[in-house]
């Protein structure tokens, strides 16, 4: 007998479906897709981080702008030379498949890496709202707990190495993006620790239902900043000059995102920018994300005034958040947090 590795996706999104028209609209999308019609694609920016180790100053002057700029403009860029070895990516890659190869019961039920796994939407209540996905959500404070893993031993030794690669990238990058704004670099050190920054281990299974399904649902990131790591399935879409496009992706770059809480603190110099995964009616897509995020009493406060939004902290922040989509189905995110002059909820 077989056993099903994938989560019940299907049964899950067939009970959201109603209405006869949510049906007829799933249709509509399929042919949409068949009559060749494509998405824009873009090239994010390309940016070369050896240029940030160089004896020159003018280069480390000019990598750090080019990040800026990127992280104003977009929103969104990609690094190269990045200081994470092609061999950890493999690695991480080659466990990562192993472990969602597990029976689904056996994900679901077992505790792996700290009680973590999520698939699909609990949350939704129709359609749009649905995420064509599974996931292991594990804060930095457990990765190197040996209990976490059960018989996944290997998979611990290069999740521990890989998130502190990505922990020490993340940092780096951050501490730019605040000097850049006269702020002291390691401020953002200071506040943001482990028990609050994590890695999500994302996979999307082969989707035969449209190609109009989200893998995850359009979102921005309530956090200082992400890195993404994925493979060259595609997927990833972002809202640039008011329509979605497309990412390439770029074997040898890891892709960056600003999340809301830098666009709060740079008063929206940076941008967090909503983004979306489209799935894939005959691949299965991975990724896995490093998200910076500070302890849950930080106070998020505007570094220069006036301030677009008013002071609040992270768990704030975040229960609003969830409240938004258990009450609406979806993120408000930052417009809620606007100062009362400027709220226009």
């Amino acid at each position: 007998m077989t056993v099903d590795s994938n989560p019940p996706l299907v049964h899950h999104f067939e009970k959201l479906l109603r209405h006869p028209d949510e049906i007829s609209t799933l249709e509509r999308f399929d042919c949409h897709q068949q009559s060749g019609i494509m998405m824009e694609e873009c090239q994010l920016p390309l940016i070369d981080l050896i240029g940030l180790n160089s004896h020159d100053e003018r280069e480390r002057a000019a990598s750090a702008e080019a990040i800026c700029r990127a992280s104003s403009e977009w929103g969104f860029f990609q690094v190269v030379n990045h200081g994470i070895s092609p061999e950890l990516l493999r690695k991480m890659r080659k466990e990562q498949e192993f472990l969602f190869k597990t029976p689904f019961e056996r994900k679901a039920t077992c505790g792996l890496l700290n009680n973590s796994y999520r698939w699909g939407t609990p949350t939704a209540t129709c359609p749009k709202q649905f995420s064509w996905s599974e996931a292991f959500h594990i804060p930095l404070t457990k990765i190197s707990d040996q209990s976490c893993y059960g018989e996944f031993t290997s998979l611990r030794l290069v999740m521990t190495e890989f998130a502190a690669a990505m922990s020490k990238l993340a940092r780096s990058l951050a501490r730019i993006l605040a000097e850049n704004l006269s702020q002291q670099g390691g401020m953002l050190d200071d506040i943001c620790n482990e028990s609050t920054c994590f890695l999500r281990l994302n996979r999307y299974p082969v989707c035969p239902i449209s190609a109009e399904m989200f893998g995850l649902v359009p979102h921005t990131d309530s956090d200082f900043l992400t890195i993404l790591y994925q493979d060259q399935v595609g997927g990833l879409q972002l809202m640039k000059d008011s329509k979605w496009v497309a990412v390439r992706p770029n074997p040898d770059a890891l892709i960056v995102n600003i999340g809301d809480l830098f666009q709060a603190w740079s008063n929206d110099v940076y941008k967090s920018v909503e983004h979306k995964v489209m799935t894939n009616g005959k691949m299965e897509r991975y990724s896995v994300a490093y998200f910076l995020c500070p302890s849950y009493d930080s106070l998020i406060g505007s570094c220069t005034e006036p301030s677009t939004y008013r002071k609040f902290t992270f768990e704030e922040y975040r229960k609003q958040v969830q409240e938004d989509v258990k009450q609406t189905g979806h993120k408000v995110g930052l417009p809620r947090f606007l100062q009362v002059k400027n709220a226009q909820l």
